[in-house]
């Protein structure tokens, strides 16, 4: 697009809409700092630390669980908690 290609006919080369086509310019011209938004780098960032999250949230919740069958006051000797 940079070089003056048309927005209607690179979405009808690539089979997509042209909405597609102005989603990744708009994204481009965040990641190069034109405009203000989130980057793709930001982003995938987003998505791994939300997944790394999850994980650690169910993991509490298994630990919880754990302690819950085991009995609520079940610290080793010693413990100031």
């Amino acid at each position: 697009m940079r070089s003056g290609g048309s927005v209607t006919k690179t979405a009808h080369d690539l089979d997509i809409t042209s909405t597609t086509i102005y989603n990744w310019i708009k994204q481009d011209r965040i990641d190069r700092g034109v405009i203000p938004g989130v980057t793709t780098k930001e982003s995938k960032e987003l998505v791994k630390a939300r997944r790394r999250i999850r994980e650690l949230e169910t993991e509490v919740e298994i630990l919880r669980r754990a302690n819950e069958l085991l009995g609520k006051d079940r610290r080793p000797r010693g413990s100031t908690r």
